[in-house]
């Protein structure tokens, strides 16, 4: 039980920076740089706000113990597709495969989070 809350968390706490912690502190300190990730791929500058605003609540909602299994459920899902649309964003616009892995690698992460999460609520 021990193991899975600490794989739980070790997921977790990565996808809490990398989804969460960066791009917000990239919104806060360095706001001309917000749009640089969705720009080149076509995206208007607004969406890189929305994307940033729901990233940070779907590590919150997977990373708050007390909110109710559905809610981190939709958590995970958003999330999810998001580094779908991620990755085939990048392979067809700019076909650059370290933009192309760097999403999946970040999804096989949730998949660990989700996994774990599952065991440490299903065995109590």
């Amino acid at each position: 039980m021990k193991k899975n809350r600490i794989i739980f968390w070790a997921a977790t706490v990565i996808l809490i920076l990398w989804e969460g912690v960066m791009p917000l502190g990239t919104m806060l300190f360095a706001p001309q740089y917000v749009n640089a990730g969705t720009k080149p791929l076509g995206y208007p500058d607004y969406f890189a706000y929305a994307l940033i605003i729901c990233k940070v609540l779907g590590v919150i909602a997977i990373s708050y113990p007390a909110l109710p299994g559905k809610v981190k459920e939709w958590a995970y899902a958003g999330l999810t597709f998001s580094l779908i649309f991620a990755f085939i964003s990048h392979a067809y616009v700019d076909q650059n495969i370290g933009f192309m892995l760097m999403p999946l690698v970040v999804l096989g992460i949730l998949v660990i989070s989700y996994k774990y999460n599952n065991k440490i609520r299903n065995n109590g």
